[in-house]
């Protein structure tokens, strides 16, 4: 085939479209994305597309482009309509959408490639009960009482309104972006739960009990083992039996000392509840919708009757993160997020337990999970311990009206403010109008057995309540962009809540409440928020989704120069572009590293930090660079690319041997062995034709 021929046919080529598709079928394409290409792609000077092009020919160029770019990058691509000159929807068949756009992001032509995802005109919806619709049910009357069919008002949209439910959440609209993905697993570290629950059943993925462990397998201390309420000590069973206290409990000293009359009650089913909040089983017709309704959650018991020991919640958040501890069984499930409803007294300095909780913490951030602790429940005063260290996301508790719940604690060791419940009827016997609606047991001591109970309109508030719905939220952004590290979600729970309101609120008991103050020894009931005492304003988990979605819609690419041909012994520039980085936003700072040096290279040979680094690789083989850019907010973004490397081109010459005389000398044999393969390589049908034109001369 002569060259002008073998040209005709690949462009003849690259206007048809290949075989990924059937044409004309109206079957919908399995996947679909949107490409656009560099200004300066060869496909794109190639052959320019005008915006004012008819139907064909914008279809040819397109698919010239798609085409080509399958061949590049290995896929059968077909083009469909141009969203402007540079800029296609493109089909293909059978691959993973996300993961075909990142390997076409990452071809040298492309500017970006993305999803082209489905959008709906109405947010998401759970058809349970309990959460009661988009709107929040209305207050009225009756007798002279307030009343309001309970809903799950927490997680609707928030009204602009002051005075009406502004704190809500915006689940509906988090939701269109995600309901939770089934590999991230949140820990509720807590009381246990109830596996048999109706609602949390399909939830629960293994757990533990770290009650009552005793280092040679025997029975637990008769206090350690009137804690745990089990009959055992730790294992792999986090059922909660129920934390009841009665008056003999404490009459007869079987708890301990740390155990007095106050906590003389029934069973709180306190982690079952937590459990629900956070991920109860949605949209499935039954009882409540959990924040992160596609999460699972890991039951991590640390709480018994009268609550529980510090040893015993700092191995359970080292084992919730996946870290090893000694002679406890290696946890299967790693949580990306672990809930602690929970808290005491004391300040988190440097020595004491405040150093053993310092390093339990920054060893479970170092695995990357993100830790929610509830703020306390001191009525204006300090933050507890461990809200009070840092490296966790402290959650205080609002009204439904946006200002701080009366029972709440503040301070600035709070990084978000969430729904915690309020009742406003204080009546013996009058509903409690704003309860954290969630899953519970009806059991006053023991268990009900698979019991489909839930808290209703009983008086369901605290920090506890609101920290769950915080860790939902967590889970949701995981879902969304898992690499996300503990310090980028506690950034974005911060640069996307709402501020706090500055009227509305108030009570009959107090119609003008204050602003809050600096925690003192004097308590502060409802209060209007500020940053300083109450976090960074209202956790709003539909703005935090997006922001974490816009974060996906950045793509790195690495440019390797020379791109093929590379020896041992050469130096390849590897240059790294990124494009989809948010408004406003850039890249403050670089580090490559080698992934896999492959015997061949061990790092960079210079601009390790910066936009583009140098290699040279010591032989033939292949190695892997990756690039980890850090924009001007902290969040990270990274490629790799691996690189082939050919052996280097031989630099000896061959000798001549022996020979005396001027010019004489026999050739060695490596000439004549050059001389015979390219006498054999020249072309026989050029000397026939020459022989056939001679003989016609």
């Amino acid at each position: 085939m002569s060259m002008r021929s073998a040209l005709l046919a690949l462009a003849l080529l690259a206007l048809t479209p290949l075989p990924g598709l059937a044409q004309g079928s109206g079957a919908e394409p399995e996947q679909r994305l949107i490409v656009r290409f560099r200004p300066q792609a060869d496909s794109v000077r190639a052959k320019a597309l005008a915006a004012r092009a008819t139907r064909s020919e914008a279809r040819d160029v397109a698919q010239t482009r798609a085409t080509a770019l399958g061949l590049r990058r290995g896929h059968s691509l077909t083009a469909g309509r141009s969203l402007d000159e540079r800029t296609h929807v493109i089909f293909a068949r059978g691959r993973d959408a996300a993961a075909l756009a990142r390997q076409l992001a990452a071809d040298p032509e492309v500017e970006l490639a993305v999803v082209d995802q489905r959008r709906r005109h109405t947010a998401t919806l759970p058809n349970d009960p309990l959460f009661g619709g988009a709107a929040v049910n209305p207050e009225g009357t009756s007798g002279g009482v307030a009343t309001r069919v309970i809903d799950q008002w927490y997680l609707k949209a928030p009204s602009s309104t002051p005075g009406q439910v502004v704190s809500s959440i915006n689940a509906p609209a988090a939701w269109d972006i995600s309901t939770g993905s089934s590999s991230v697993v949140v820990a509720v570290l807590d009381t246990g739960v109830r596996k048999d629950h109706p609602d949390l059943a399909d939830k629960i993925v293994g757990g533990y009990d770290f009650i009552g462990y005793d280092p040679n397998g025997a029975a637990a201390s008769s206090i350690e083992l009137a804690v745990a309420n089990d009959s055992d000590g730790a294992d792999a069973d986090a059922s909660d039996p129920g934390d009841w206290v009665s008056q003999t409990d404490i009459n007869g000293g079987k708890l301990g000392t740390g155990c007095t009359s106050d906590d003389i009650g029934n069973s709180s089913w306190h982690g079952t509840r937590v459990s629900g909040l956070i991920g109860a089983s949605s949209n499935n017709g039954l009882g409540m919708a959990g924040v992160a309704w596609g999460v699972r959650l890991l039951p991590v018991r640390v709480l018994g009757k009268c609550g529980g020991y510090d040893s015993d919640i700092m191995a359970g958040m080292r084992w919730a993160a996946g870290i090893d501890l000694p002679g406890v069984p290696t946890n299967p499930n790693k949580a990306k997020v672990l809930n602690l409803s929970l808290g005491g007294t004391g300040a988190c300095d440097t020595t004491g337990t405040g150093k053993l909780y310092r390093e339990t913490i920054a060893a479970v951030n170092a695995a990357g999970s993100s830790i929610v602790v509830a703020a306390g429940n001191s009525a204006g005063l300090a933050v507890g311990m461990p809200g009070n260290c840092p490296g966790v996301i402290t959650v205080t508790a609002l009204r439904h009206v946006g200002t701080k719940v009366g029972f709440s604690s503040i301070g600035t060791e709070v990084t978000i403010a969430a729904p915690g419940g309020n009742c406003i009827n204080v009546g013996v016997g009058q509903p409690c109008l704003y309860p954290m609606i969630s899953t519970t047991n009806s059991g006053a001591q023991g268990p009900v057995a698979n019991d489909n109970a839930y808290t209703g309109s009983g008086a369901s508030v605290g920090t506890s309540f609101s920290a769950p719905v915080v860790s939902g939220i967590v889970a949701l952004m995981a879902s969304v962009r898992p690499s996300l590290t503990p310090s980028e979600i506690t950034t974005l729970l911060k640069r996307t809540a709402r501020p706090f309101v500055t009227s509305g609120g108030g009570s009959s008991d107090d119609p003008t409440p204050p602003q809050c103050k600096a925690p003192t020894a004097t308590e502060q009931l409802e209060c209007y928020c500020t940053t300083s005492t109450c976090g960074a304003g209202m956790v709003d988990a539909a703005a935090a989704l997006a922001a974490v979605q816009a974060l996906n819609g950045a793509t790195v690419s690495i440019a390797a120069t020379p791109a093929t041909g590379l020896k041992a012994g050469d130096t390849v520039s590897l240059a790294s572009t990124i494009t989809g980085l948010g408004a406003g936003r850039s890249i403050a700072s670089y580090a490559w590293s080698v992934v896999d040096g492959g015997g061949i290279v061990s790092g960079a040979a210079s601009g390790g930090s910066t936009a583009t680094a140098s290699f040279v690789p010591s032989g033939a083989g292949s190695f892997t660079a990756r690039v980890l850019m850090t924009d001007d907010l902290g969040f990270t973004y990274a490629q790799q690319l691996t690189v082939s490397v050919a052996a280097a081109a031989s630099t000896g010459s061959p000798s001549s041997s022996g020979g005396g005389g001027g010019g004489g000398g026999a050739a060695s044999a490596g000439w004549l062995l050059l001389i015979l393969l390219a006498a054999l390589a020249l072309p026989r049908g050029s000397v026939r034709r020459g022989a056939a034109g001679n003989q016609r001369r």
